[in-house]
């Protein structure tokens, strides 16, 4: 039993609790600039992390000028506050020519930016939370498996995949990874197919 006269008294209880408070790990900050517009901002819009912040920016543009924007808007943070914690790139192999999907990755190198890559496209992703795959196939063809997988038409800008595939993620890291081990080297451009997004998600994970 706590006898009364160990207890504390009431105002110095208060000061260590608001001392904990202050204590307190202070929240991460995630930048991730997208090549998409919309479909990759939706996905990661999606995630409720708790103990973080992020800023999602959908560039709508090449992979070049995606990593471009990352540094511009890290540079534009730094003038105004802290520096983000996390700068995130996500892009596609795609129509990229291999001289500009490297080049992308020379600049985020040098700049300390993170890269979360798909070859050929973000939706190999999703459909690794069904299945393996490491076979090259076309766009085409993952929306028309995405199509019969999630048992309704695959919409490229859906506000609601994230929450339709959450049960599976733990499935899409597990191929993911497994993805990546066949591969001989780390060439992206060459690696068809491949992902690292999953080395994002793990890192928001954290967070939820």
């Amino acid at each position: 039993m706590i006898k009364k006269s160990d207890r504390g008294k009431p105002w110095e209880r208060t000061k260590s609790y608001r001392r904990r408070v202050n204590e307190r790990e202070p929240k991460q900050t995630f930048l991730i600039v997208c090549e998409g517009a919309k479909t990759e901002p939706n996905y990661f819009n999606s995630f409720r992390v708790r103990t973080a912040t992020i800023k999602v920016r959908g560039a709508g543009d090449n992979t070049v000028n995606v990593v471009s924007l990352a540094l511009h808007l890290s540079k534009e943070q730094a003038k105004e506050g802290p520096r983000y914690d996390q700068i995130w790139c996500v892009f596609d192999r795609d129509e990229n020519t291999p001289e500009r999907f490297n080049e992308a990755f020379a600049m985020a190198d040098k700049e300390g930016v993170k890269i979360a890559y798909s070859n050929q496209a973000f939706e190999l992703w999703y459909l690794l939370h069904f299945n393996y795959y490491n076979t090259p196939m076309s766009r085409s063809s993952y929306i028309k498996k995405l199509d019969k997988l999630l048992g309704h038409k695959y919409e490229k800008n859906s506000p609601t995949i994230y929450d339709e595939l959450k049960d599976k993620q733990p499935d899409a890291i597990r191929n993911a990874k497994r993805l990546l081990e066949t591969h001989a080297e780390l060439a992206p451009e060459k690696n068809d197919p491949s992902t690292t997004v999953h080395r994002l998600v793990e890192e928001l994970n954290q967070h939820i």
